[in-house]
């Protein structure tokens, strides 16, 4: 498969002083659905922020490594030169802008689109893929529910045309069955409009349900790298991120507490 992607061993440092990526690498192909897994603190937003160039908003930088799109760097570029080059980061948190309608938000979303009839058009894909938000387009962002809001900002993102999309932890304090709508939306657009997807996501077996790909990151690093099949079959990733014993049976928290952890990834 033809790279889409490419970030090479990468560091990343904050304030010109705290290295939070230690060299760490990925690849997403065209057309593929790629994971990454990870606890609190392992890196993985800042690794979307070193793709889309926000880190230069938190005082963060690239300070070694590479990443490119489409053969060409972006690890210098801008924010918004990244976006306008088919990049777009999805936040965690549901940023919407409140005080703004639906139907202003998802405009706002379109605005390195210079044809008005593309962004006519966008829009109704965006209503397609999320009629709950056709139903509440007049209704200002900050009045409508969670899941609505997740809704908004993937659909905001759409409206940029993007060939590849960033979800920062897309089920974050969502109900399950809110998320597993969101998640088949995501698959239709990955599928329908041919957007590659790079996941961030803490719930690692919806994840892995959805990506043909997947890295484990921890503290700054990718330390296990396969095919969603082969992760799934690992019996590490089995036991610290999906809660699986050797027998199928879920751990519980207690003795996920106190149980220290065996890396034999890293050996």
């Amino acid at each position: 498969m033809e790279p889409l992607l490419v970030v090479n061993n990468i560091e990343v440092i904050y304030h010109n002083v705290v290295l939070v990526l230690k060299g760490m690498s990925l690849q997403v192909n065209k057309g593929q659905i790629v994971t990454v897994l990870g606890n609190n603190g392992a890196g993985k937003t800042t690794t979307l922020k070193a793709i889309s160039g926000l880190l230069k908003s938190e005082d963060g930088e690239v300070t070694d490594g590479s990443i490119s799109f489409q053969g060409q760097r972006i690890d210098r570029k801008y924010p918004e030169e990244i976006v306008r080059m088919g990049i777009f980061q999805v936040m965690e948190g549901r940023r919407v802008f409140e005080d703004l309608t639906v139907d202003e938000n998802i405009i706002a979303g379109g605005h390195t689109n210079k044809s008005r009839g593309k962004m006519r058009e966008q829009m109704r894909a965006v209503y397609d893929y999320f009629p709950r938000l056709r139903a509440r387009k007049n209704i200002l962002a900050g009045y409508i529910s969670g899941g609505e809001q997740q809704m908004l900002v993937i659909g905001r993102g759409l409206m940029s045309t993007p060939t590849l999309m960033l979800l920062d932890e897309p089920s974050m304090g969502l109900s399950p069955l809110l998320v597993s709508e969101i998640f088949k939306i995501i698959q239709q657009i990955n599928k329908e409009e041919g957007v590659s997807i790079l996941l961030v996501e803490q719930n690692a077996r919806l994840a892995l349900s959805i990506a043909s790909h997947g890295y484990v990151m921890e503290n700054g690093r990718i330390v296990l790298d396969d095919t969603v099949e082969k992760l799934k079959e690992n019996a590490d990733v089995r036991e610290f991120y999906l809660g699986l014993t050797a027998v199928g049976k879920k751990k519980s928290y207690r003795d996920v507490k106190h149980y220290k952890r065996r890396k034999r990834w890293l050996t």
